[in-house]
């Protein structure tokens, strides 16, 4: 990318936290940068906001009716010349629109898989986030980067840190020569080093107050169980083309260094920095250049140490469970991720306490046929039956109220 040359950047998830650190870095770069469109679910007063700050062309709200309030808002304002448009094929309209030169992929969940797999197909510069695109359908995503000539970066610090330290060609694609493995560090997050009888009584807030990343509550709740390792190491698996045992996960609580590589000849190669996600923000908009960030030097006199530990898998038995699923192939990985995010909402409503996520995950996995997609809308109907089945059990299975007795809800 020449740096005199602006490009236009579709922000996918603008008011969560990754898409409000792509725009602390952008902003940092109008002469590199101008924000093309903005995209949220329902988040009116935030992207109004943001419309105001970095005036795009389009604002997109897949909720109807927040879209017909950002719209009424905008057309009262002369100031303002942004299209609003609603709807999730809105996603996918900006996301392959042909002005569009980097798609910020920061949707979470299923939800940002199809605008993912348009901006891949359009032949892009993604910026991944998303992990569900990979998570679910790694092998149509990653077809379609290669047919298309996209390319595809990794947004995950995780992962962008594994891409810092391993050769590249062209299109950012991972050169393996003399590679023997891949470490994926995990900080633990709030409940490392705790029992199952602790982490019975744990609740929504306890599981979101991470102790080094400002996340989603989602996200945060996936971290706390490791079952965000899970996912990473799913997307590690499809981003550098490794099978699933050749990708370690280590704890290392001070979330210094975010992740290493091993080679053949006895080198490990690692990435530090802060715990600042607009390191791989930035990484990733200018590779392959660098660019200011907003990020503060990594002081290792101040960081004094690094410790790692291996995961306990007794207590946070969702990492096995999703190894065990990236071992399976197929769309285990769909059936895990599925029962996951239904497992996550039902712990953040209070309907079943912590310890129960992992349980709604293996009923599903044991419950539901296994099959290979072949199409998204495959890998969406798969998504679909395990979100039906997770719901059922969570509704059916586990008693009502044992999250309220364990003390779990805090609304």
């Amino acid at each position: 990318m020449a740096s005199s040359q602006i490009q236009k950047v579709a922000v996918l998830g603008s008011s969560g936290s990754i898409g409000v650190n792509t725009l602390d870095v952008l902003a940092r770069h109008p002469d590199r940068y101008e924000v093309f469109a903005l995209a949220a679910r329902s988040s009116v007063d935030t992207l109004y906001e943001q419309c105001q700050q970095f005036r795009p062309r389009y604002a997109v709200l897949t909720d109807d009716e927040s879209a017909a309030v950002l719209a009424k808002r905008i057309a009262a304002d002369t100031e303002l010349h942004t299209e609003v448009l609603a709807g999730s094929t809105a996603l996918e309209e900006v996301s392959s629109h042909s002005d569009v030169d980097i798609v910020m992929a920061a949707i979470v969940g299923s939800a940002g898989m199809a605008s993912a797999m348009a901006a891949a197909r359009a032949g892009k510069r993604l910026l991944l986030a998303n992990k569900e695109a990979l998570v679910t359908a790694g092998s149509l995503l990653m077809g379609a980067v290669e047919q298309s000539g996209a390319v595809l970066l990794p947004v995950d610090s995780e992962h962008n840190a594994i891409f810092q330290c391993l050769p590249v060609d062209d299109r950012a694609r991972p050169q393996l020569a003399g590679v023997s493995g891949l470490i994926l560090t995990a900080s633990g997050g709030p409940f490392r080093g705790k029992t199952r009888e602790f982490l019975a009584q744990v609740t929504p807030a306890q599981a979101c107050a991470h102790p080094n990343w400002d996340m989603g509550r989602k996200i945060s709740v996936d971290s706390a169980s490791l079952m965000n390792k899970g996912l990473e190491l799913a997307e590690a698996c499809w981003l550098f083309d490794v099978p699933e045992h050749q990708v370690e996960v280590v704890v290392h609580p001070q979330s210094i260094v975010h992740s290493l590589v091993r080679y053949e000849d006895g080198s490990v190669l690692a990435q530090l920095g802060e715990p600042d996600m607009r390191t791989p923000i930035a990484c990733c908009l200018a590779w392959p250049e660098r660019v200011d960030g907003g990020v503060k030097a990594l002081d290792l006199i101040d960081a004094a140490r690094l410790d790692f530990e291996p995961p306990d898998m007794e207590a946070f038995p969702c990492l096995r469970v999703a190894r065990e699923c990236i071992a399976s192939g197929g769309s285990a990985m769909a059936v895990c991720n599925a029962a996951n995010e239904v497992a996550v909402a039902a712990f953040l409503d209070g309907q079943i306490g912590f310890v129960d996520i992992p349980s709604v995950i293996q009923e599903s996995l044991a419950g539901l046929p296994l099959i290979e997609p072949e199409s998204l809308a495959e890998v969406e109907e798969v998504d679909r039956q395990a979100r039906a089945f997770a719901r059922q059990y969570v509704n059916n299975q586990l008693q009502p109220g044992a999250a309220v007795r364990a003390g779990a809800v805090q609304r």
